[in-house]
């Protein structure tokens, strides 16, 4: 049988040669080279087509997320495994919806990178165990996302935008009294009872961006 083919990315030498010799023990997997950013990694998968890409997030010239971006996008067959340092849930989010197949903590025990690997090879999603309260928190804010309308989310984003109840009137072109209902109804159904915690909502839903 065809060995199962990795791509070790990362920009520290010394955490590769462990993940790979932790690797070479396990029966059917075979390591096809290594990378140390992002950029060498899009170069390598021109000539080569591993089977699973494990890809760290901090890498220099291009960063894990923006390679995985490209990845998933013209090679979708190959697995990307996610295995790094960070935890903040803006970046599992990310790396969730740009289509990683995994996320793995460097502080997780060696047997859970191997649990991950097969888990991802029979073609299922996985996450640290050290993330559960992160996937716990993603699943509280989707399900609060969802429960809004199409109009409650355009008028949600306006909101957070700082347009008042008149000027969301006109480009809705909708009554004051209808906007003022559907904000009142936004607060209640997310259980927020301030403009601040609306705004912060609408940023971590991606409704606005960030200018700071």
């Amino acid at each position: 049988m065809k060995p199962y083919q990795i791509v070790l990315a990362d920009d520290h030498a010394m955490f590769r040669a462990g993940v790979r010799k932790l690797l070479e023990r396990v029966e059917g997997v075979s390591i096809m080279g290594e990378v140390s950013d992002g950029l060498e990694l899009l170069e390598f998968l021109k000539h080569h087509t591993p089977d699973l890409i494990l890809l760290d997030i901090s890498m220099p010239h291009m960063r894990g997320l923006e390679a995985m971006r490209e990845i998933k996008r013209y090679h979708p067959e190959v697995k990307v495994l996610i295995l790094t340092m960070h935890r903040k849930k803006e970046f599992v989010r990310q790396a969730l919806m740009d289509g990683a197949d995994g996320f793995l903590l460097k502080e997780d025990p060696a047997p859970e990178l191997v649990r991950a690997l097969q888990a991802v090879r029979r073609g299922e999603k996985c996450l640290s165990p050290l993330l559960t309260d992160v996937l716990i928190s993603l699943q509280r804010e989707e399900g609060k996302k969802e429960i809004l309308t199409a109009r409650e989310r355009e008028v949600l984003k306006l909101l957070a935008e700082g347009k008042r109840a008149q000027e969301i009137a006109e480009l809705l072109f909708i009554s004051v009294n209808t906007v003022r209902r559907h904000r009142y109804n936004i607060m209640e159904k997310l259980n927020f009872s301030t403009m601040a915690e609306l705004v912060k909502y609408a940023l971590s839903q991606e409704y606005i961006q960030n200018q700071v």
